[in-house]
């Protein structure tokens, strides 16, 4: 999969294309079929198949106070989209200079002249151009003026729109197995790994701690059964701690994840430190309690790896 992050980068034999724009955060179930459908369309008509998507995500722009959390980062979103079979993504820089564009300035020079495309498929609901003033019909009436077919997705057939604000309800009560349905594959966070405060260690249970900046939606506190797949691709059953750690006065929220049955010592030999890691989560064991002392913890955290390894198992 080719990624250009300006129109200057496209190829200029490339295309025709069959093309669709989103933010596609989360890359969730209802954008997969969406760029099922871009795929099939595309082999339909001997054609490329492209997503359009953004960078920043346009709501930071318009209005960062209140925009929702990205569900993952775009390095980790593009990786997604690399195993979807899609032929090239376009990430085109968003800012308030190009939100300026009318709907058929934004179609023209992206869609026509910068991907050359013969059809782009879209939403009922796709609003796009300056105060997302375009629509549907807008987008149908500028492909007959320009010389592309529009194809409508097909959305229906399910209780409730696969969608990120979903994903991200379900991640905000601790809800990963729901997150997980709805993105077809488990939540996941990536960044590298820091030193933490050696607690773990201490209690006799080594952590893997996430860096602040990490990508990805850290689900409400509490403790996991997940994975941790490191730099080099190995992949670990994991006891995932999200929050302060109550028991503990001082401590910030920080994302820790315990590898389970990790390989014997010496430690040299199994060093996460500086490695930029996934954490994969997979079932919610607990809310996050504070206990009367280390002791009562340790048992609690004994029982929390004994449960993460017989669900992972």
């Amino acid at each position: 999969m080719q990624i250009w992050n300006s129109l200057d980068e496209v190829p200029q034999d490339f295309g025709p294309c069959v093309v669709t724009l989103g933010n596609f955060d989360g890359l969730h179930r209802g954008h997969q079929e969406v760029l099922a459908q871009v795929r099939a369309e595309a082999q339909a008509r001997g054609a490329k198949s492209v997503a359009l998507t953004f960078d920043p995500h346009p709501a930071l722009i318009h209005r960062p106070d209140t925009a929702p959390a990205q569900i993952m980062g775009l390095a980790d979103k593009l990786a997604a989209m690399a195993k979807l079979g899609l032929d090239g993504v376009l990430v085109l820089p968003y800012t308030l200079e190009f939100a300026q564009q009318t709907p058929e300035e934004f179609v023209r020079s992206v869609f026509v002249d910068g991907l050359r495309s013969c059809a782009v498929v879209v939403g009922h609901d796709v609003r796009f151009g300056k105060g997302n003033t375009g629509d549907l019909t807008t987008m149908v009436s500028l492909g007959t003026q320009l010389g592309f077919d529009v194809v409508v997705v097909n959305d229906e057939g399910h209780d409730r729109r696969w969608s990120s604000t979903w994903v991200r309800e379900a991640l905000h009560k601790g809800a990963v197995d729901t997150a997980a349905q709805v993105l077809g594959r488990s939540h996941t966070m990536s960044g590298e790994v820091v030193h933490g405060a050696a607690r773990g260690r201490e209690l006799g249970f080594p952590t893997a701690n996430l860096s602040p900046d990490a990508c990805g939606i850290i689900p409400s506190d509490g403790v996991y059964a997940g994975w941790l797949t490191d730099t080099h691709g190995h992949r670990w059953p994991a006891a995932i701690s999200v929050g302060s750690n109550p028991t503990f006065v001082g401590v910030s929220r920080q994302v820790e994840a315990y590898v389970i049955d990790r390989p014997a010592e010496p430690v040299e030999a199994f060093n996460l430190y500086g490695q930029h890691v996934v954490v994969e989560f997979v079932q919610r064991l607990r809310g996050m309690v504070a206990y009367t002392g280390a002791e009562a913890l340790i048992d609690q955290m004994h029982h929390d790896v004994d449960q993460a390894r017989e669900i992972l198992a």
